[in-house]
C-alpha cells in the first residue's frame, strides 16, 4: 500500500514538473495570433486538475478536451478560442476561470524550393523576411537564377506572386522587395 502511495506521489510530481517545464517553455504570441494545424496548447480551468491538457490541434484544425468534445481551433485567435472555450466550458464549471498558451508553434511554415544550398519545408517562430529564409535554406546555389525569384502566397482562395531580385535587395536597393513572410507562403528560386 505504501508503495502505491510513493508511486502516486512521484508521478503526480513528475506530471508538475511537466506541465511547468512546458509552460516555461511556453510561447506566447499576442492574443490575435491564428492558431494553425500542429501547433500545441496548454489550456488549463484553475483548480480542476481533471481539466488541465496539452493538447495539439490535429491536421483538420480540431482539438478534443473534456466536456466539449472536438472544438474547431485552427484559423481563430487564441483570445477568440479562449472565449469560446469558457463559454462552452461555464455550462459544467460554474465561474470558470481559464488559461491558455500556445506551447509550442508548429503551423508556421513556409518553403523554399529551387536551387538553394538546403531547399525544404522552415518553421517561423518569428517574423521572418525573405532573405533571412534564403538564408535558413542555406543560401542560393551558383546555378540560381538571382533576378527571378518569386514569392507564392494564398490569400481568400486567390494566388499572390511576388518578384524578389536577390542582388537588388543585397546592394541596399528594392528593399520592399524583402518582404516578410506569413504561414504557407513558398520561395522559388529557379
Amino acid at each position: 500500500m505504501k508503495t502505491a502511495k510513493l508511486l502516486c506521489f512521484v508521478m503526480m510530481l513528475m506530471s508538475t514538473t511537466v506541465w511547468a517545464v512546458a509552460a516555461e517553455k511556453a510561447v506566447r504570441p499576442s492574443a490575435d495570433y491564428i492558431i494553425g494545424p500542429a501547433d500545441v496548447l496548454v489550456i488549463s480551468v484553475w483548480k480542476n486538475e481533471d481539466l488541465t491538457k496539452l493538447v495539439t490541434v490535429l491536421p483538420d484544425g480540431k482539438i478534443s478536451f473534456p466536456l466539449i468534445g472536438e472544438i474547431t481551433a485552427a484559423g481563430k485567435t487564441v483570445a477568440g478560442l479562449h472565449k469560446e472555450l469558457e463559454v462552452k466550458l461555464d455550462r459544467f464549471v460554474p465561474d470558470v476561470s481559464l488559461s491558455m498558451v500556445v506551447a509550442q508553434v508548429n503551423s508556421m511554415l513556409i518553403y523554399v524550393i529551387g536551387r538553394v544550398n538546403n531547399p525544404g519545408r522552415f518553421v517561423l517562430n518569428t517574423n521572418t523576411n525573405v532573405l533571412q529564409a534564403l538564408a535558413l535554406a542555406g543560401g542560393l546555389n551558383r546555378f540560381a537564377k538571382r533576378g527571378k525569384i518569386k514569392i507564392f502566397r494564398e490569400e481568400g482562395g486567390q494566388t499572390k506572386t511576388f518578384s524578389f531580385d536577390y542582388a537588388e535587395v543585397a546592394k541596399g536597393e528594392a528593399i520592399e522587395q524583402n518582404i516578410h513572410l506569413k504561414r504557407g507562403d513558398v520561395i522559388v528560386v529557379p
